[in-house]
């Protein structure tokens, strides 16, 4: 039964993939909480040790020397621990060997459950010290349930989580597929290790080139920086450690088939190898190709490098929707302002100009500085204020002043000119004649004697009365 009981133990360290000590210490745990509550006190110290050879249990418990026991589980006599310590002592305590003879059913039960939450708590410790040290490698899972915000793939020994956010949107995902995915974190919970995947991170790339190009892996091209857009486009920069290597070439590879390789796992995303330099400048200068580049001026407080390009290059520059420069500002670590030729010679023709009056300004303000000098003599004292004669010329120095005593005559009074209006100048225009009033008479016209009529009656006939203006009756007569 022992041999059996060994046997279980080295096919559940197989099944578990575990190392068969981990197992036996779970499983000597288990039996110690079991024949505690069986056969011991629950504070009693005690210890199972099952050989690995034969299979067989044994539990040593400690027990305290007395000379008559009246506890058989926590005291032993001094005549029985004689036989085995001939040296033993009174109240001294010891370990010795207490192996019940029969654990029971109850006791049975408890060491399996105990026994297989121990393998759980150890498969995942082993789970744990294996991924942990592999954050950002690659491996190959199979894809195992979908859900609407993360993805379940199967790592073999556990079950990994592919978040959304770690997704690529141009990637459609199938229960059964085996996909590449990097390993982004390993967190312990209470429910085990959470390894969480990633198929958008720059590590992904990183270690496909590490991959398929062995000149990176010997350490021949060094990898200096990565930026990624999952899914669209990535920009690698890459110098070579060793002098006659070609980096850009070694990464795309005989007729670019490496770079293909890695195009392919990635699902068709674009890859710009660039050739990393020491100097910002031509650094980002070859980061932003396939644009060329007229001139880069960096400055330096501000982080922004400032790019001009052909007017035909621009949007070969810029990309669609920004993404080269953005990509090229990523790798480089610098903002990026890419202005055209034309805009650049405009603005530096304006900033010439604003200069040239600038400087033109400042020459004519000291010139007048100049003029307005005063030189002041060093005799007189600052206090006194300076006085400033008229200079007079020769002819007005021949001409003799005029004395003091003479009166002032004034000038004569000059008849001020009368003021005509428009009105008296103007002849007056002849005024509109008024309107007559239209007035309406009215004719007397004498009646006239009734006609007789058939039945001997006579009619009155009255003649119709007309009206007619003045005007008309004027023009009659």
């Amino acid at each position: 039964m022992k041999s059996d009981f060994l046997l279980a133990i080295t096919q559940l360290a197989a099944e578990k993939n575990l190392p068969q000590e981990v197992v036996l210490a779970a499983v000597e745990a288990a039996l110690v909480l079991a024949y505690q509550k069986e056969s011991f006190t629950a504070d009693q110290n005690i210890s199972v040790k099952i050989n690995p050879t034969s299979g067989k249990v044994e539990v040593w418990a400690e027990k305290v020397v007395v000379e008559h026991p009246s506890d058989s589980r926590r005291q032993i006599s001094l005549a029985e621990v004689r036989r085995i310590k001939s040296d033993a002592q009174l109240d001294e305590t010891i370990v010795v060997e207490a192996t019940p003879h029969n654990a029971g059913r109850i006791a049975a039960q408890t060491a399996k459950q105990v026994i297989l939450q121990r393998l759980h708590e150890a498969e995942h410790s082993a789970i744990f010290e294996e991924y942990a040290d592999r954050e950002g490698d690659i491996v190959t899972g199979l894809v195992q349930r979908i859900e609407p915000r993360q993805i379940f793939v199967d790592l073999g020994r556990t079950e990994a989580i592919l978040p959304a956010a770690e997704q690529v949107a141009s990637e459609r995902y199938r229960v059964g597929q085996r996909v590449k995915v990097s390993i982004l974190e390993v967190v312990r919970t209470s429910k085990g290790p959470r390894v969480v995947l990633s198929r958008s991170h720059p590590n992904l790339l990183r270690r496909l080139l590490e991959m398929e190009v062995p000149e990176i892996s010997l350490g021949t091209v060094e990898l200096k920086a990565i930026a990624r857009e999952a899914g669209s486009r990535s920009k690698v920069a890459v110098a070579a450690s060793q002098a006659g290597v070609d980096p850009v070439g070694c990464c795309v590879g005989l007729r670019g088939i490496r770079i293909q390789n890695i195009v392919n796992e990635l699902n068709g995303e674009k890859i710009d190898i660039v050739m990393w330099n020491p100097d910002a400048s031509l650094f980002i200068a070859n980061a932003l190709s396939p644009a060329q580049i007229l001139n880069v001026e960096l400055h330096g407080g501000e982080g922004l490098a400032t790019v001009v390009v052909p007017d035909r290059q621009l949007s070969l520059a810029i990309g669609r929707e920004g993404q080269n420069v953005r990509l090229a500002a990523k790798l480089t670590g610098w903002r990026i302002d890419i202005k055209s030729a034309s805009v650049a010679e405009a603005e530096k023709a304006e900033a010439e100009k604003v200069e040239a009056e600038r400087a033109e300004m400042a020459q004519s303000l000291v010139g007048v500085e100049a003029e307005a000098e005063v030189v002041i003599d060093e005799g007189v004292p600052a206090e006194i204020p300076l006085v400033l004669e008229p200079v007079l010329t020769s002819a007005e120095v021949a001409e003799p002043l005029p004395s003091l005593d003479t009166a002032f005559v004034s000038p004569p009074a000059v008849a001020k000119p009368k003021l005509r209006f428009a009105e008296d100048i103007l002849a007056k225009a002849p005024t509109k004649p008024q309107t007559k009033v239209k007035k309406k008479k009215k004719r007397n016209v004498p009646e006239r004697d009734g006609e007789e009529d058939g039945s001997g009656a006579r009619k009155l006939h009255r003649e119709r009365e007309i009206y007619i203006d003045d005007e008309d009756e004027e023009e009659k007569y």
